[in-house]
Formats: C-alpha cells, sequence, structure tokens
C-alpha cells in the first residue's frame, strides 16, 4: 500500500498525512517501509506453508514465521513509543505478531 498507492489521499490519510505536497515528501521512506514490509509477510507467508511440512521444511518454517512475527511485533512496541496517537495502531500491529509467535514457538 504504501509503496504503490501512495500519493492517494485515502492511503496517505491513514497514516496521518494531511496534503499531496506531504506525502509528496514522504514517498521515498513510504516507498521502502511498503517493501520492507511486504518482504516481511512474504517471508511470514513461506513460513506458513512450510509448517505443514516435515523435517528441515518445518523447522525452517517455525524460523521464518518467528522471525518475521517477532520483527512486526517489536515494530508495534516501537509505534507505541511514537505518541499517544499512534497506540491503536500498535496495538493492532503488536498483539497478531506476538501472538503468532507463543503460538508457533510453543506449538
Amino acid at each position: 500500500m504504501e509503496s504503490l498507492l501512495w500519493t492517494r489521499p485515502a492511503v496517505f490519510g491513514r497514516f496521518g498525512i494531511g496534503s499531496a505536497a506531504e506525502a509528496e515528501t514522504i514517498r521515498p521512506m513510504a516507498y521502502n517501509q511498503g517493501f520492507y514490509n511486504l518482504a516481511l509477510a512474504v517471508g511470514v507467508a513461506v513460513g506458513l506453508v512450510l509448517l505443514t511440512r516435515d523435517g528441515d521444511a518445518l523447522v525452517v518454517g517455525r524460523t521464518l514465521v518467528v522471525f518475521g512475527s517477532a520483527c512486526m511485533a517489536l515494530a508495534g512496541l516501537v509505534l507505541a513509543t511514537t505518541g499517544r496517537n499512534y497506540l491503536r495502531p500498535a496495538v493492532f500491529q503488536f498483539i497478531p505478531a506476538a501472538l503468532t509467535v507463543l503460538l508457533v514457538a510453543l506449538g
């Protein structure tokens, strides 16, 4: 979303950006952030597929899911430190990722 659709008001508005000029200034950062998020999501998705396998593939799957989800949970904690306006999105980012880490690590 940040990488490909950033210049749309509905997209940059979701991130608290108030104008197209502001969005254009932030565009390189949003582009990078979007692909970073996509890379983590692809890693977790591949890991989830590998969780259905046995042997080494299962180990790799668990590793990918735990690592990617731990990165997302940490990012949620960092987001929570940026101000009260970001607390709700931080919770939505942190909780599913942290639960995934627990479930996969314990399972």
